[in-house]
C-alpha cells in the first residue's frame, strides 16, 4: 500500500490485472454503538479499521429514553431514570472496550436524539468517519426511518455502515 502525500488518500495497487482502488486516509474515527449483542464484533471490526489506518478511535452511545405517559403526565421524573441509564450505559462501554482492548479510546454517553447526538459529537470531535451498525430490514422497518439513513444524509463526514448479524 502507497501513500501519496499530495492527497489525503491511500492508494492500494492490487496488481496489474485488477484496477487501483482509492481509500480515504480518515484520522479521526467515531463509533455510535447501540450496546447491542453484536457491539463487540462491530467493536473490533472498527479497531481493526482505525489501525489500519492509525486513526484516532471515539466511542458513542446514546441513551434514548422515551418515558411512557398514558395519560399526558409525567407518572415519574426522567432525570433520575435518565441518570441511571447513562451510568449503566457508561459501565457496560468501559466493559465493552475493555473485552476489546481498547482501555485508552475515549468514549462518550450522551442523552437525547441517537441521531442528532451522533451528527453532533462528529462535529464536536472533527470526524472524518462515522461508522454504524447496520442489521437488514424486512417487512414494515423497511418504511422505518433508521439511524444509520439518517446519520448518512446529515453528517459532515463520510458513513461507513457495517452489516451486522
Amino acid at each position: 500500500m502507497a501513500y501519496n502525500e499530495g492527497t489525503p488518500a491511500f492508494i492500494r495497487d492490487s496488481g496489474a490485472e485488477s484496477p487501483t482502488t482509492i481509500v480515504a486516509g480518515y484520522k479521526n474515527i467515531l463509533l455510535g454503538i447501540d450496546l447491542s449483542p453484536d457491539s463487540d464484533a462491530l467493536l473490533r471490526r472498527t479497531a481493526e479499521l482505525a489501525a489500519d489506518f492509525e486513526a484516532a478511535l471515539t466511542l458513542l452511545h446514546v441513551v434514548e429514553y422515551v418515558p411512557v405517559e398514558p395519560m399526558g403526565e409525567a407518572l415519574l421524573p426522567t432525570a433520575p431514570i435518565t441518570e441511571e441509564l447513562s451510568d449503566a450505559s457508561a459501565m457496560q462501554l468501559e466493559q465493552l472496550a475493555g473485552r476489546c482492548g481498547l482501555g485508552d479510546a475515549p468514549r462518550i454517553v450522551r442523552v437525547g436524539n441517537t441521531k442528532a447526538e451522533i451528527v453532533e459529537v462528529a462535529r464536536e470531535i472533527g470526524a472524518d468517519l462515522i461508522v454504524l451498525g447496520s442489521h437488514e430490514r424486512h417487512g414494515l422497518a423497511i418504511l422505518v426511518n433508521r439511524t444509520d439513513d439518517t446519520v448518512l444524509h446529515a453528517a459532515p463526514c463520510d458513513v461507513l455502515a457495517v452489516r451486522l448479524g
